[in-house]
C-alpha cells in the first residue's frame, strides 16, 4: 500500500491557516490573485512497509558502528581549552569514546554494538564486536574519561545528549545477562555515576526546558536518563526527572506540530515531550494531558509527512533521517504502551522508517557514523 501526500504550494499567500475545498472555491470566485495552480501541486510517494528486524538486517546494521568506533578522524572534539596542554589527539583525550566523529556518537555506537549482540547473539561478527567492546570499555580507559569530565571547563560537556546516551549504554549493559556485560558495566560504573551526579546537580538549576530539535533537547535527555534510573532502581534520579518533567511540561497545550520540522532537526520537540510524559505519568492522566497537548495524536486519521533529506552528504541536512527514526520510536512507544488509543500510529512509524532505512548502509559517513543507532533503537520496540 502507498500513501499519497499532497503538498499544496500557494505563492503570494502568507496565511498559515488551513483551507478547505469550499474555502478555495470561494477564494477563486472572489480573487484571481489567490488561485492555486494545479501544476504547483506535487506528490510524494511514501511506501508503507514494515521493516522486520531480522538477523540479516542486524548483520547489515552492525557494519556501521564496527566501522566508526575505531575511526579517529574526521573528529569534532567540541572542547573548551583551558591551556595549550589541554590539546591532544582524540584517542588520547577519549581513549574509550574517540571514534565516530564525536564523543556522543561514539557512545551510542558502542550502545549499538551491545544492543545488537544482546538481541542477536549469532551475529556474523559477534567475536569482533566482543573484542572491540572489551578493548574500549576497560577500567583504565573509563578512568581517563572520568578525568576529562572532571576538568573545570568540562562541567557542561555533552550536556545532556551525550549524558543520555551514556546512561542508555549503561542500561543496556545492566540488563544483559552476560559475563562480559557484567564486567563492562562494572568498568563503566565510575563514568555512569558521574553522569548521574551531573543530572542531579543540573536539573534543579534548569529553570526552563530547551525545546529544540537537536542535541540539547531537554525532553530527550530526560527520557533516556529515566529509562536508566528505572533499570538501575535509582529512585533519586527517577524522582527528580519526574518532578522536572512535570514542572516543564504539565501545563503545556496545543503543541505546534505543524511548525516541524526545522531544517536540521533529528528530534521532534513536540513528540519528545510526549515521550517523556508517557514514561512518567499514570495512564488516565497521560490521556488527559495528550488531549490538551497534542489531541490530533488520538485521531485515527492523524498523519504527518516524513522529513525529506535533500543531500545526505551534508552533515546537517541528513539530520532529517534521524528525525524520521526518532519520530518512529515515539509513535511505536505510544502504540505499544497504549494500543487502545494509539495503535494507528504504528503505520505512521513504518512510513517514517521506510523512507530513511534504505539509505543507511553504504551511505555517506556524515550520516553513517550515527544514524545506525537511531535506526536500531527505532526497530527495537521492546526497548521503549
Amino acid at each position: 500500500m502507498k500513501k499519497l501526500v499532497l503538498v499544496f504550494v500557494a505563492f503570494g499567500l502568507f496565511s498559515c491557516k488551513k483551507e478547505t475545498a469550499s474555502d478555495i472555491e470561494q477564494t477563486e470566485e472572489t480573487s484571481s490573485d489567490s488561485i492555486i495552480d494545479i501544476d504547483s501541486i506535487t506528490e510524494t510517494i511514501i511506501p508503507e512497509t514494515t521493516i522486520d528486524f531480522t538477523l540479516e538486517e542486524a548483520n547489515r546494521l552492525a557494519e556501521l558502528p564496527l566501522e566508526c568506533v575505531g575511526t579517529q578522524y574526521p573528529n569534532k572534539l567540541s572542547q573548551t581549552l583551558e591551556n595549550a596542554e589541554a590539546m591532544g589527539e582524540p584517542k588520547e583525550l577519549h581513549p574509550a569514546f574517540f571514534g565516530c566523529f564525536d564523543w556522543h556518537s561514539s557512545v551510542h555506537g558502542h550502545w549499538s554494538l551491545v544492543a545488537l549482540l544482546k538481541s542477536f547473539p549469532n551475529l556474523e561478527k559477534a567475536d569482533e564486536i566482543r573484542q572491540k567492546l572489551e578493548a574500549s570499555l576497560t577500567a583504565e580507559n573509563i578512568k581517563s574519561e572520568v578525568e576529562y569530565f572532571k576538568r573545570p571547563q568540562a562541567l557542561s560537556y555533552e550536556r545532556t545528549y551525550g549524558w543520555a546516551w551514556l546512561l542508555k549504554l549503561a542500561e543496556e549493559l545492566k540488563t544483559w545477562d552476560d559475563p562480559m556485560a557484567t564486567k563492562l558495566d562494572k568498568n563503566l560504573q565510575p563514568l555512569t555515576d558521574l553522569i548521574v551526579s551531573r543530572y542531579l546537580e543540573f536539573l534543579p538549576k534548569l529553570n526552563y526546558p530547551i525545546r529544540v530539535g537537536e542535541h540539547t533537547n531537554t525532553a530527550f535527555g530526560l527520557g533516556f536518563a529515566y529509562d536508566y534510573a528505572v533499570a538501575a532502581e535509582n529512585k533519586e534520579l527517577q524522582e527528580i526527572i519526574s518532578k522536572r518533567a512535570k514542572d516543564f511540561y504539565l501545563k503545556d497545550d496545543n503543541c505546534p506540530i505543524a511548525w516541524e520540522p526545522s531544517g536540521y532537526d533529528f528530534l521532534s520537540p513536540c513528540l519528545e515531550e510526549v515521550d517523556i510524559m508517557r514514561r512518567i505519568m499514570p495512564k488516565n492522566a497521560f490521556f488527559l494531558w495528550v488531549e490538551d497537548f497534542m489531541p490530533e495524536l488520538m485521531n485515527k486519521d492523524f498523519s504527518i509527512e516524513v522529513g525529506e533529506v535533500s543531500d545526505r552528504s551534508d552533515g546537517k541536512l541528513v539530520h532529517l533521517d534521524g528525525l524520521n527514526f526518532s519520530r518512529a520510536w515515539v509513535f511505536n512507544g505510544l502504540a505499544d504502551t497504549y494500543p487502545e488509543k494509539f495503535s494507528h500510529l504504528s503505520s505512521l512509524a513504518d512510513s517514517h522508517l521506510s523512507y530513511s532505512f534504505p539509505n543507511l548502509v553504504g551511505d555517506s559517513y556524515e550520516g553513517g557514523h550515527w544514524l545506525g543507532s537511531f535506526a536500531i533503537y527505532a526497530l527495537s520496540r521492546d526497548k521503549k
